[in-house]
């Protein structure tokens, strides 16, 4: 409903951070695909060149 004030916890964040953090923190721990560290490495490698 429009006007309405935005869910908040009792110490001031709002309702939905929680699920935010959760989601965020997945994908945080998600592991790197190797095809990833292999290019991650290709440019550390060409850095010291």
């Amino acid at each position: 409903m429009p006007g309405l004030p935005p869910e908040v916890r009792k110490d001031g964040e709002p309702g939905w951070a929680g699920g935010l953090r959760k989601l965020y923190n997945s994908v945080v721990e998600e592991p790197l695909p190797d095809s990833f560290k292999d290019l991650l490495k290709k440019l550390d490698d060409s850095d010291d060149a």
